[in-house]
């Protein structure tokens, strides 16, 4: 069974990643060394150890070493590949389906980081073993807009401005925009930050029941479970903030790529569109 279906890598991710790639660079005119591995193959190594969460020795073989699986890694890091392809994916799905922008929805979520690592800490949820927080946005629908990491013993609230910071790059919002928060960022502090930025708190609040079927929360947490059916990040061992990043961007592809493919799914056709809606 593959890692991800066809109709994910085949038509979009992998056409669009491939014109991303840097140049690749010559062989020696002498010919007197191994040739390139196909940057195809390394691309199916890194969907692989994404979604099973494996070693990199544990799906190396005699196509392609786990050294060259890591060197690839960085240099596709370096050239800024998968940040450029989030980027892409998400013009795409503004302009094809659209984003609610109306109502936003922030969250943490804390995952293992047994490595520990720049980005590992005690965590407060799994008896001080080390772990990663992300914190996330999205829109009213659960698609990602952007997402920060912290060590996992740091508080939501103070994350929330730099969670934030990272929409800046959709550019203009609308006029009235409402951020969904749970009681842990229930604070003046956090509503005086949305305040200055123009933005509508909508805190649950301490001591007060909030069922989250009741509320419009559920989306973030249906998107931070998205993340954690790709076990790299459940089970993250990298050390790097900017490797974690680029797992954190990979999956975030995957999960809009595949949002928008079932939302075009009703209002458009294309060759190679599944018969079935995803």
């Amino acid at each position: 069974m593959p890692a991800l279906k066809p109709y994910l890598i085949e038509p979009i991710f992998w056409e669009q990643l491939r014109a991303l790639l840097p140049e690749r660079k010559a062989n020696h005119p002498l010919g007197c060394h191994r040739h390139r591995i196909s940057e195809r193959v390394v691309f199916e190594k890194l969907v692989q150890v994404l979604v099973f969460g494996c070693a990199y020795e544990r799906i190396a073989d005699e196509c392609c070493s786990a050294t060259t699986v890591r060197r690839r890694r960085d240099e596709w890091i370096e050239a800024g590949v998968m940040e450029t392809l989030r980027e892409i994916v998400l013009e795409t799905y503004e302009r094809l389906i659209g984003l609610e922008l109306a109502d936003l929805v922030v969250d943490g979520c804390i995952t293992k980081a047994p490595c520990g690592g720049q980005k590992g800490a005690r965590s407060p949820v799994d008896r001080g073993k080390q772990g990663i927080k992300r914190s996330t946005a999205v829109d009213a629908k659960g698609i990602p807009l952007g997402t920060i990491t912290a060590p996992a013993n740091r508080h939501d609230s103070p994350l929330l401005d730099e969670t934030l910071d990272a929409l800046e790059a959709l550019g203009p919002m609308p006029k009235r925009v409402s951020v969904h928060l749970d009681r842990g960022y229930d604070s003046q502090s956090t509503r005086k930050r949305l305040e200055d930025r123009g933005l509508e708190a909508v805190i649950s609040e301490k001591g007060k029941p909030a069922p989250l079927q009741a509320t419009k929360r559920w989306v973030v947490e249906r998107t931070n479970s998205w993340n954690n059916a790709h076990k790299k990040l459940v089970w993250c061992t990298e050390r790097r903030d900017r490797v974690i990043g680029f797992w954190i961007a990979f999956s975030e592809v995957v999960i809009i790529v595949r949002r928008l493919i079932r939302e075009a799914w009703t209002h458009y056709r294309w060759e190679g569109r599944p018969f079935r809606r995803p």
